[in-house]
């Protein structure tokens, strides 16, 4: 039975979020495939997991016997998001581009569930594990645009999903989202609605291709 981690961090529910839209639709896909399989959710916006404190950073480093009760119990909560991670079969991350970076709830999950030694390091626990991730953004940052430099979610990811934790991300890019509501994008508003209908034929298809694999 396949276990999916699906996190969303879109401040905006429903289908009001592109990002949500779309991994909505990974996860129906995926589902079709595993009947019976395992869906690990959690909401971002909706129940953001605490900043990491340094509490908790130190109960990381501190060996079990040497922790405090305080740093004992910071590190039970980091491991309970970190046994999540490590129980998946493969992960699906919405992630839009919020000021050029990812929402704080989505790096403050990240800053919890890094953990040196464990999640991280040499042998990460999870390693190998497949990350879908749906990043969306109201502009274009595509190599060639004007604002290709201020691309910061695909570098970023990549650096510490496959960097730091060992995983294998893979991103599906909705664009030009906020094309539809900003008078001056109007004449991008057929390239939006391209960027979105391809984002929803490559969940569906990296569903599809994850279920095969994992069957495998």
């Amino acid at each position: 039975m396949a276990t999916l981690l699906h996190i969303d961090s879109s401040v905006f529910p429903g289908e009001t979020s592109s990002s949500r839209s779309v991994t909505d639709a990974f996860r129906k896909a995926w589902g079709e495939q595993h009947p019976e399989g395992r869906v690990i959710y959690r909401d971002l916006a909706a129940d953001p997991v605490p900043h990491i404190t340094a509490t908790a950073h130190l109960a990381g480093l501190a060996p079990a016997s040497e922790r405090t009760p305080e740093q004992s119990a910071a590190l039970a909560a980091r491991v309970e998001l970190i046994e999540e991670l490590e129980q998946a079969d493969a992960v699906l991350i919405g992630a839009p581009m919020y000021n050029y970076s990812i929402p704080s709830t989505l790096k403050t999950w990240l800053d919890n569930v890094i953990l040196a030694g464990r999640t991280s390091g040499e042998t990460p626990s999870a390693q190998g594990t497949p990350v879908v991730v749906v990043a969306s953004r109201g502009g274009s940052y595509a190599p060639g645009t004007p604002r290709e430099g201020f691309e910061f979610v695909q570098n970023y990811l990549e650096a510490v999903l496959k960097g730091s934790l060992g995983l294998e991300p893979e991103f599906i890019v909705p664009e030009l989202t906020m094309a539809p509501r900003v008078p001056a994008m109007s004449e991008l508003v057929p390239l939006y609605h391209a960027s979105r209908e391809r984002a929803f034929v490559e969940a569906a298809t990296k569903a599809k291709d994850l279920a095969e694999r994992l069957a495998v």
